[in-house]
This record gives structure tokens, C-alpha cells and sequence, in this order.
């Protein structure tokens, strides 16, 4: 993405002259337009579009462009939010015992590939600790157990709210978060599953594609909801398998597999490249 630059992410009933009434918007106030990319879902005749654009020469500063907006929103039934490529967010990563997600995240984190700042890492167990270390990023064991599990979600959260996190992801973060945790970060939380979802939700995925005899594995990451494992998919991907390949096998291809779906829905959340409808997602890559 460009260095300082707007985005201006939409969505709202598919009508004509939306296009040309956004650029000309920003074109009048001496915008002057980078990207753009649009969709039209004509099943649930959603229009969906993100215009990236300079801002340098704007005729009104950036914090008086919702009030400009928005008669020309209001106008179009627009459901619409504008960010900035060089606001980093804060990202928090919760995790359990498997850290190949979580030391892929840090490494690209490190590289300047994920334009964010990462101030806590959360586990249940002690495991990471040195991986965060390793990193500098402080690191908090909160255990879970059956009986504490409400109240060790509450101290997490308190933790989150006080490094001021924006979105959380869940680097195989094996618990699964009450609707009260789900409703602090609504479409701010990310996870990977290791299957090719709908196929194969819940424990094990490897192990019951394993039995069914599959040819093909997958990893999914999707944004959480109430709902185990039906959040809108944000990145997919596969990996063969054959009858040669053992649970083992099918786990350390599948594990490669997560670390990239991970790192991709991430980084497109940084950059503000996804937009949701529904139950379903539109990646502007």
C-alpha cells in the first residue's frame, strides 16, 4: 500500500452511479484516487468497493471528511468507514501449545511485512515464552481450566483493553471464546483452522480426514463469531495428501498450510483489504 494514504472502504445496495459519485466526491475535493476496486453480489444486490487515494491535497483535513461525507452517504444508503495505511493497529495473539502460527506472525512482524504493533502475546500455557522473549514482546500466562474459564476470559480481556488492542488473532488458540469475548471484538478476531472449512469443524480435522480418506487437506482463516467455525472466511488454501501419508504426514503438510492462511488474512486485515456482508467476505487484493 501507499504511505499516507486513505482508504475508503463501502457497501450498500447495488444502484448505478455509485462509482462515479464516490470518485467525484473525492476528485472535488482534490483528491486524487491510487486504487480502486468494486463487487456486485447480485444475489443479495450488495454493491461493495475500496478506493484508495492521496490525501496531500485535499481541500478539508481529514477529520472533517465524515461530516462532507455524509449527505452524499445518506444519499446512497452507504455503510462506509475511512482508514489510514499509516495507522498501525494493535494486534494482540492468543496461543497454546502449537507455536508454528505464532513464530511465523512474529517473524513477519519483525521483517516489516505486517504494519502493526504487537503489544502482548496471551497463552494458557508457558510453552511461548521464549519465542516472545526471543522477540521482545511481552508475554502473560493466563491458565484455563473448566472450573476458572469465565474468569480467566475476563482477565484477558482487561489485558486487552489495557494495551488498547485493536484486533485479536488466534494462532491456534485451542479454547473456545465465550459470546461475551466474541461481542468485546466483533469482526476484530481472527482464526485459523486447520481444515478446509465447512469440512471437518470442531477437534481433530486431520484425523477425520484422515478417516474419510481425503486427497486434499486445507486451512481456513476466518473472523470469529458465536457460531464454531462458521465466521466469514477470510483465506483458504490445500495440499494434496495420498493413501501413502499417515495422521503425521497429513498434520505437518496442514501445518505449512496454516502459517501462510494465517499471515495472508492478517496482513489483509492491516491493510484494510476486507470487506464483509453477510456471512461472507470480499478480499481486495
Amino acid at each position: 500500500m501507499t504511505k499516507h494514504s486513505a482508504i475508503l472502504l463501502l457497501s450498500c445496495p447495488d444502484r448505478k452511479g455509485v462509482v462515479a459519485s464516490v470518485a467525484g466526491f473525492i476528485f472535488q475535493h482534490r483528491g486524487n484516487i491510487l486504487h480502486a476496486d468494486e463487487h456486485g453480489d447480485h444475489d443479495s444486490n450488495t454493491f461493495l468497493m475500496r478506493v484508495e487515494f492521496d490525501p496531500s491535497e485535499l481541500d478539508l483535513p481529514l477529520g472533517d471528511f465524515a461530516a462532507q461525507f455524509t449527505p452524499l452517504a445518506k444519499e446512497l444508503d452507504l455503510h462506509w468507514r475511512l482508514a489510514l495505511s499509516d495507522k498501525r493497529p494493535k494486534m494482540a495473539i492468543l496461543v497454546s501449545k502449537y507455536d508454528h502460527c505464532l513464530v511465523d506472525l512474529l517473524y513477519r512482524h519483525q521483517s516489516g511485512e505486517l504494519a502493526c504493533d504487537i503489544p502482548c502475546i496471551v497463552s494458557n500455557h508457558p510453552d511461548s515464552q521464549r519465542i516472545a522473549d526471543f522477540y521482545h514482546v511481552p508475554f502473560f500466562l493466563v491458565p484455563v481450566e473448566p472450573q476458572n474459564k469465565l474468569a480467566a476470559e475476563q482477565q484477558v480481556l482487561a489485558m486487552l483493553q489495557r494495551h488498547g488492542v485493536d484486533f485479536v488473532v488466534l494462532a491456534r488458540y485451542m479454547q473456545i471464546l465465550s459470546e461475551d469475548f466474541v461481542n468485546a471484538y466483533p469482526q476484530k478476531i481472527i482464526n485459523i483452522h486447520h481444515s478446509f472449512l465447512p469440512a471437518f469443524v470442531g477437534a481433530k480435522p486431520y484425523h477425520q480426514a484422515f478417516k474419510r480418506g481425503v486427497k486434499i487437506i486445507g486451512a481456513t482463516s476466518h473472523y470469529v463469531t458465536n457460531v464454531l467455525d462458521d465466521g466469514p472466511i477470510i483465506e483458504q488454501d490445500v495440499v494434496r495428501v495420498s493413501h501413502r501419508d499417515s495422521i503425521d504426514d497429513l498434520v505437518q503438510k496442514g501445518r505449512d498450510l496454516e502459517k501462510v492462511v494465517l499471515s495472508r488474512a492478517v496482513r489483509w486485515h492491516i491493510e484494510n483489504r476486507v470487506l464483509l456482508y453477510g456471512n461472507k467476505t470480499v478480499v481486495f487484493e
